[in-house]
C-alpha cells in the first residue's frame, strides 16, 4: 500500500524543498503504525577499528580502519575534489579477503562538496563512513533486498541548481545512516545528532547536476544497487573526496 506523506526533499533549489540532503529543520510528519517499516540490524559506525580485507584502492589506513569488520558490500564514492559535486560510485563485495569491484559510475554529490562536519544547509555531502540499511522510491520496488518503502512521498518537484527538471530523482533511493535511525523508512525525521547537523542523505536517481547533499547516480544504478545490496552482507558507504579518503 502507498502511503500519502509530506514530501522530504533532497536535493531541490526549490526553497519548499530545502528540509533534505543537509537542508534545514522541519518537524516530522505524522505516522501510523503500519507506515513503520520492519526494523533491521543497527547500521554500522565509523568507528570500528577491525582490520580489513584489502583491495580497495585509494582508502588510506584510517577510511579502512573506519569499515565495520563484518561489511561485506560497501559502496565508495569518491569525489573529484574537496569542493567539487562531482564524484564516481563503486561498488565492492568482499571474496574472502578481497574487495572485488564493480563498474565505475559517474555521480554528483553536494553543490560545494563535501565537508568533515556537515550542517544543515551547508549544501555539502558529508564524508565519512555510513549503513545503508533502509530504501524506498516512489516507483515500485524493483526488487530491492534492503527493506523498501514505496510512497508518494518521495516527490521530487521543481528545479535543480543547474536549471534541470527533478522529477524521477526519489523513484529510487537508499538511505545513507547519517543523523538519522537505522530500520525506519527514508521518509523518517528522527535526527539523532539534531536538526542542525542536517540528515535525509540519499543515493537516490541523479538528474544531471550537484545535490544538496545527497549522492546520485543514474537510475539504472540505482536499480542495481538495490537488487544487489543485501542486509545479510551489512552494506555500507563510504563517501568523501579523494584526499580525504586517502588519509
Amino acid at each position: 500500500m502507498i502511503h500519502r506523506r509530506t514530501a522530504v526533499a533532497c536535493l531541490s533549489a526549490s526553497p519548499l524543498l530545502l528540509s533534505g540532503c543537509g537542508g534545514g529543520a522541519q518537524a516530522a510528519p505524522s505516522r501510523s503504525d503500519d507506515d513503520r517499516p520492519a526494523r533491521t540490524t543497527a547500521a554500522p559506525t565509523p568507528e570500528s577499528s577491525s582490520p580489513q580485507p584489502t583491495g580497495i584502492p585509494g582508502l588510506g589506513p584510517r577510511t579502512a580502519a573506519a569499515i565495520p569488520e563484518r561489511a561485506e558490500q560497501i559502496v565508495v564514492a569518491r569525489g573529484r575534489g574537496k569542493d567539487s559535486p562531482v564524484s564516481t560510485v563503486v561498488l565492492y563485495e568482499r571474496d574472502d579477503s578481497v574487495w572485488q569491484p564493480g563498474a565505475s559510475w559517474p555521480a554528483h554529490n553536494g553543490r560545494d562538496g563535501w565537508s568533515e562536519h556537515h550542517v544543515a544547509g551547508d549544501l555539502r555531502s558529508p564524508v565519512g563512513v555510513y549503513g545503508l540499511t533502509d530504501a524506498g522510491g516512489l516507483l515500485a520496488d524493483p526488487g530491492s533486498k534492503l527493506p523498501y518503502h514505496q510512497s508518494y512521498g518521495f516527490q521530487s518537484p521543481g528545479t535543480g541548481f543547474e536549471g534541470e527538471p527533478l522529477e524521477g530523482s526519489f523513484d529510487y533511493v537508499v538511505a545513507i545512516n547519517y543523523n538519522r535511525e537505522p530500520g525506519t523508512s527514508p521518509l523518517d525525521w528522527t535526527r539523532p545528532m539534531g536538526a542542525q547537523r542536517g540528515g535525509g542523505i540519499w543515493l537516490h536517481v541523479d538528474h544531471g547536476g550537484p545535490t544538496h547533499a545527497c549522492v546520485s547516480v543514474a537510475k539504472a544504478h540505482m536499480k542495481e544497487l538495490l537488487r544487489t545490496l543485501d542486509p545479510a552482507r551489512h552494506p555500507a558507504v563510504v563517501m568523501g573526496y579523494a584526499d580525504w579518503l586517502a588519509q
